[in-house]
């Protein structure tokens, strides 16, 4: 019995290694300039990254809606809002489920910020943030800070949800006091 499970155990991290490794893992280089986009958010409107120049950009990729983590990574970024518009930042939540599926998560769970669609995977896939879950792919629980001339300021992969939203402010903090200081 105990052979079998390990074996069974076995399998699956082996399974889970070989999933990890096929992914695109290929991350933008902070410096870089972001990759635009134009995706579907929850309320049916487009959104581009070009939307958003002269305002600091969270990015956040994460795997599923109406899923613990996401719900819970979710919750923190809806709860600091204000700071985030006080630092003249937006947040931009992206996975690969559908419109529909973002506003019925935002209804539910209270959201007010934009959740993207990236129903194609190509964005997820350009900001080397798409990863294969067995026979499907998913977006990496990863986050991309882009500063306001629409630059990558900062990268966060694999991130921890429950202080996740914490940690992006204190690097925008950081950020812009460095570069208020270079001016």
């Amino acid at each position: 019995m105990w052979t079998i499970l390990l074996v069974i155990v076995a399998i699956a991290a082996a399974f889970f290694a070989v999933t990890r490794l096929l992914s695109s893992r290929t991350l933008p280089t902070s410096g870089s300039s972001a990759p635009d986009f134009s995706l579907p958010s929850q309320d049916g409107s487009q959104v581009s990254l070009k939307d958003y120049r002269e305002k600091w950009v969270a990015l956040y990729f994460y795997p599923k809606d109406m899923t613990p983590g996401c719900t819970l990574e979710a919750h923190n970024f809806q709860h600091d809002q204000e700071e985030f518009a006080r630092r003249n930042a937006v947040v931009l939540g992206v996975s690969v489920d559908t419109p529909e599926s973002h506003k019925r998560f935002c209804t539910k769970e209270g959201l007010n910020f934009k959740l993207l669609a990236d129903t194609s995977h190509q964005v997820s896939k350009q900001y080397g943030s798409l990863i294969n879950f067995g026979v499907t792919q998913i977006a990496a629980r990863n986050t991309f800070l882009i500063d306001p001339q629409g630059k990558i300021a900062k990268s966060f992969a694999g991130v921890n949800p429950a202080r996740h939203s914490a940690e992006v402010l204190a690097a925008i903090d950081e950020l812009a006091g460095a570069q208020t200081q270079a001016k």
